[in-house]
């Protein structure tokens, strides 16, 4: 039996070409600095090479619709298993996708209600009963059973009433003289009972209940059969509802549909999908089961407030010919001028430019409609969905106003288990969840259809609890929750699978964890282990590496200083190994100094009265200005609460005028204090395959400049754009500005081609590489094969067009549409 997973000549990314073995059913650590690479051990080597192996076992036809992984750079693995990886990437960014629907809780959720869940009227909150004839007749019976000591010992005298009308106008006589005919005697109108053969006068101007008297008997042993004609008879007047009276006592109303006899409300047949935000069967209908409508942020559209418009402060749209000419034509008129920060203007200014607001001038929105009003109509006129993922960007969620963010229609949040509908039990953190579960008292008919289901939603809140996500709501969108939180509930997911035998794959789990609930998740991956699985974490938590069966260590830097192992073994070789830096750290030879001062505040505040929004108790916070402040606690404790959804949008919504609702406050105190605030969370900064750190940081904008102000540029009428490779006209036409081409091999993994970049119609490259006197950088000309060498050195491929020979710059003119050089 293979104990142990064998690594020879491991040289992905930056690895060099060593051996290991790692223990099989162990819970293993990698680690060391960064960049010193743990992930390309982990992730694209261990990992990558078991799913391949995995997918390579299924049939051609299955492979086709799977992402097929290249084979790594390695020599041999051994001892490999079907591998999961739990990587550090938020779960979905789906505004559909919950915590909820990502752990299937919700699916047994849904199975829950449909199953067991009492139907109420959600005008009147009525419950709504459908009972067959012998169960309305076994309950009327149990008035019987239910007399106090003294009364008739024969039963209660009741009425069987059909009610034919229920508030409506008119005098209904052709319906009394109808009842007569088939021949009934008694009505009761308006709570008072009449005979059919006496003239019966009704104002035709008021609303009137009429009932009919089906029946009249004494509750007696014997009479069940009575009663059952007469319950359906009354229910054929009255289309499956009938009314029981007792004499002198209450009225009970029953109904053999789905249906609320006071309202005439009638609610389909239950089913999971009555429950589902995203079928057409329980979507709220205002926001399609989304629980918010997105609408353009002025906190999002306005990129950078201290920057002129058309120069870095306006987001979306700002390069359009459209938009430009609009706003320097109402800049004309309103006498403004666009190279002025944004928030230099005047407020009146700032509303005309953004919603096409003026109050001096109401003329103003015939002028400039407003950047807001014209984005939201190319939003609503396109029909490419890349281009609708990219205006939603600058939008913010603002909550629905029918279902007020519970996603679902009425009629589903109806529904009732416990007196909690499901968006009432999804809207509870976990904890409280799992209690109220427990807590659930059955029938023995519930007991038999819904225990089974309890028993998985049960264990599935557990093993949340035990990775210390205890504090989240089923309900919480999966896009809001950090990376740790959403790798932490895919492991809880895997738990609740129950596979063993399998090569488990972990990106620092414990990022982001208090101590305490750090302890619950060792306890987890130690019980993952325990299942019979390998569990491989790349962590740098002192605490995780100290409880792992065996450590990695790789180093003794990062980039190229990194990619050897320096260290292998249980943690106390790890302390002993003096070559190893994570070595010295856990032996307390090294040590991280504690600061003997602190920096001083400069005396001025910002203050939250009254936070009570979450699980905020009414707590007044105050936070100094001009030092670093770190907010900590126990996980679901409010930090986020605190310091995103009250300070920050606060801040926003005064300085930008952000519509993101604020959470519950009194007030904030020192506003005057902040002219700018920056939110810095953990979301992807790349969208696009093209994006990369100069581009994100926007160094990449001076350097095209750079090239457009060289000779050979102004000659040829080269602007910047002609040196980006997210343009037309600038990228390589191959490649699309990528580097790289995606070869589709259907039953084969894809295959990139690096871009050659030659005989494009601009030549961008070419300038910097011409034989003219007057460049000003060395000569280098890039070919196919030089891009291939230096890519396979870990430089990245040109991405622009290029000149491939050893001949003079092209002569192309700004007029030519191609090459006329004679190697095109």
């Amino acid at each position: 039996m293979i104990d142990r997973i064998t690594v020879r000549g491991a040289r992905q990314h930056n690895l060099k070409n060593f051996d290991l073995e790692i223990p099989r059913n162990t819970l293993s650590v990698v680690t060391g600095l960064s960049g010193s690479g743990k992930s390309s051990l982990a992730f694209d080597l261990i990992y990558a090479e078991g799913q391949r192996r995995y997918v390579q076992t299924l049939s051609p036809y299955a492979r086709q619709f799977l992402d097929q992984m290249e084979r790594p750079d390695v020599d041999s693995i051994e001892g490999l298993s079907p591998a999961i990886s739990i990587e550090q990437k938020t779960t979905s960014r789906s505004p559909r996708s919950t915590v909820g629907t990502i752990t299937e809780i919700y699916d047994y959720l849904r199975l829950l209600y449909a199953s067991i869940g009492i139907p109420h009227c959600h005008r009147c909150g009525r419950p709504i009963s459908r009972q067959t004839t012998d169960q309305i007749v076994a309950s009327i019976m149990a008035l019987r059973d239910n007399q106090h000591p003294g009364e008739n010992a024969d039963g209660a005298r009741i009425m069987i009433l059909a009610p034919v009308v229920r508030g409506r106008k008119g005098e209904f006589k052709k319906l009394f003289e109808q009842l007569s005919r088939q021949g009934f005697v008694r009505v009761r109108v308006d709570k008072k009972l009449q005979q059919l053969d006496e003239e019966i006068q009704l104002d035709r101007r008021r609303n009137h209940t009429i009932e009919v008297v089906v029946d009249r008997l004494l509750l007696k042993p014997g009479i069940e059969s009575r009663l059952a004609a007469s319950i359906e008879t009354a229910m054929k007047l009255a289309k499956g509802i009938v009314l029981v009276a007792v004499v002198d006592g209450e009225e009970r109303l029953y109904s053999q549909e789905w249906a609320c006899a006071d309202c005439g409300i009638n609610i389909p047949r239950l089913e999971p999908r009555s429950f589902s935000f995203n079928s057409v069967y329980g979507a709220c209908e205002a926001c399609k089961g989304l629980g918010s409508r997105y609408a353009f942020d002025p906190a999002k559209v306005i990129a950078d407030w201290s920057r002129p418009l058309f120069r870095g402060g306006l987001g979306p749209g700002g390069g359009s010919t459209f938009l430009q000419r609009s706003l320097a034509r109402a800049a004309e008129i309103y006498r403004f001028d666009l190279n002025t920060p944004f928030e230099k203007f005047p407020r009146k200014i700032q509303n005309l430019v953004l919603v096409g607001r003026n109050p001096d001038n109401p003329r103003a929105q015939s002028v400039f409609s407003g950047v807001i009003p014209l984005l939201e109509q190319w939003y609503g006129e396109t029909t490419s969905a890349s281009y609708r993922e990219w205006f939603e960007q600058f939008m913010s969620a603002v909550v629905c106003w029918k279902c007020q963010g519970r996603r679902l229609r009425p009629e589903s949040l109806a529904v009732k288990v416990a007196e909690l509908s499901i968006a009432d039990l999804a809207v509870l953190p976990i904890t409280r969840a799992a209690e109220g579960l427990k807590k659930l008292k059955l029938t023995p008919r519930e007991e038999i259809l819904a225990r089974r289901i309890l028993n998985e939603i049960s264990e599935r809140l557990e093993f949340l609890m035990g990775v210390g996500l205890g504090y989240l709501s089923l309900n919480r969108s999966a896009a809001t929750i950090s990376t740790g939180e959403s790798q932490r509930v895919r492991l809880a997911t895997q738990i609740g699978s129950k596979l063993r035998g399998v090569l488990y794959v972990l990106d620092e789990p414990s990022i982001g964890l208090h101590p305490r609930d750090n302890e619950r998740l060792l306890r987890t991956l130690e019980k993952l282990r325990d299942l019979g699985n390998t569990v491989l974490v790349v962590e740098h938590d002192e605490e995780t590496i100290r409880r792992a069966d065996y450590v990695i260590d790789l180093g003794p830097g990062a980039g190229k200083q990194g990619g050897y192992l320096v260290a292998c073994g249980p943690p106390n070789k790890i302390a002993e190994a003096k070559e190893s830096l994570t070595g010295r750290y856990l032996s307390r030879s090294l040590l991280i100094p504690v600061p003997s001062s602190r920096r001083s505040a400069n005396g001025k505040f910002l203050s939250v009265l009254g936070a009570r929004a979450n699980n905020l108790r009414n707590i007044d916070v105050s936070f100094p200005l001009g030092v670093l402040t770190v907010v900590t606690g126990v996980s679901g404790s409010g930090k986020s609460t605190l310091v995103n959804d009250i300070l920050y949008r606060t801040i926003a919504r005064k300085i930008y005028r952000a519509i993101e609702e604020p959470g519950a406050h009194r007030a904030i105190q020192g506003l005057e204090h902040i002219d700018k605030v920056i939110v810095i969370d953990q979301s992807a900064i790349g969208r696009t395959p093209r994006s990369n750190p100069a581009t994100y940081t926007g160094l990449f904008t001076p350097i095209r400049e750079l090239f457009a102000m060289l000779p050979e540029s102004r000659e040829r009428g080269y602007r910047a754009g002609r040196f980006s490779f997210n343009v037309k006209g600038g990228r390589c036409k191959a490649c699309q500005g990528e580097g790289l081409r995606r070869i589709e091999m259907n039953f084969l993994p894809d295959v990139y081609v690096l871009g050659s970049c030659r005989r494009s119609w601009t030549w961008a490259l070419a300038i910097s590489t011409s034989a003219s006197p007057r460049r000003r950088f060395p000569a280098a000309r890039p070919s196919a094969s030089s891009s291939a060498a230096s890519s396979a050195a870990g430089r990245p491929a040109a991405r622009f067009t290029s000149w491939t020979s050893r001949r003079p710059a092209c002569t192309l003119t700004t007029s030519s549409s191609s090459c006329r050089c004679s190697s095109a």
